[in-house]
């Protein structure tokens, strides 16, 4: 797959970048039965506070209820549809299971319509298959997996992403996390075989500020362009660096930038392995 570019017509198109969807999408329009309206989450809580910032508008999107459970176990699945979901990075595909049952799931890198896979406590570990962490030999790739058994996939499910069976020990299956973190998740926990797909959406240019507006992302400022007592970064006469030895938030905490941010107490301090690798060069 490759990403599409534009002629320079104008100043936005010159960088602008996307993903060539025809190459990789089948073209079928969203099963109705599995998609609906509702509001999005635009960083507000119940009484319309912002508690995430630099979040609102965008356009107008239909949910598509996608599976993350997979509770139809040992009955073979085929793929009918790769479709486009805006609400997630990547692709999803319509599961049509033998019993006649219809499902949205996310769909591995390089599937196509007609691919077929099957979840079950011994199936064999092959691309798309669903299966126990703990029947699965050291360094096979796996994504959208779940953090405890029956509790539906929350890990490594946006675009291209994957977590490394490194070890099995003692009942814990040690994954290597996209974010170079090393993990341990019980071994009874399932997940599937394989990347998520659109694996180069990250390297995707929006070439214009209308973009990330339609996506709902809106403007952010830079710290050491505010006032003293707006940002810690703020003031100084002039364009000045944040005067500080560390980044910090509006609030004063750690931003990242090379810091380790975890709180030392964390309850899922037991679970880790080895930290991440922190700052540019991971």
């Amino acid at each position: 797959m490759a990403l599409k570019k534009y002629r320079p017509v104008t100043k936005s198109s010159r960088a602008m970048t996307r993903i060539h969807y025809r190459a990789v999408l089948s073209g079928h329009a969203p099963h109705k039965a599995l998609k609906g309206g509702g509001k999005r989450g635009f960083g507000r809580n119940n009484q319309g506070r912002i508690t995430m910032r630099h979040r609102g508008g965008g356009h107008k999107q239909l949910w598509r209820a996608v599976d993350f459970n997979f509770d139809k176990k040992d009955i073979p699945a085929k793929i009918t549809s790769v479709e486009y979901d805006p609400n997630r990075s990547a692709f999803i595909g319509l599961a049509v299971y033998a019993d006649g049952a219809k499902r949205y799931i996310i769909v591995p890198k390089n599937v196509q319509v007609g691919d077929s896979f099957l979840v079950g406590e011994n199936v064999p570990v092959t691309r798309g298959n669903r299966l126990p962490l703990k029947n699965m030999p050291v360094g096979t790739f796996v994504y959208n997996i779940e953090v405890k058994p029956n509790g539906g996939g929350k890990i490594a499910r946006s675009a291209g992403n994957y977590a490394e069976i490194v070890a099995q020990d003692g009942g814990y299956t040690h994954l290597k996390m996209p974010s170079t973190e090393v993990r341990k998740v019980l071994g009874t926990a399932w997940a599937s075989v394989g990347e998520a797909s659109n694996d180069e959406h990250h390297l995707v240019n929006f070439g214009k500020a209308g973009r990330s507006r339609w996506k709902g992302i809106r403007p952010r400022v830079r710290g050491t362009a505010m006032n003293p007592v707006d940002h810690p970064h703020g003031g100084g006469e002039g364009k000045q660096g944040r005067g500080l030895r560390r980044a910090k938030t509006l609030w004063g905490r750690p931003s990242g930038k090379g810091q380790k941010t975890r709180r030392p107490k964390k309850y899922s301090n037991v679970f880790l392995v080895s930290r991440r690798r922190v700052g540019k060069r991971k």
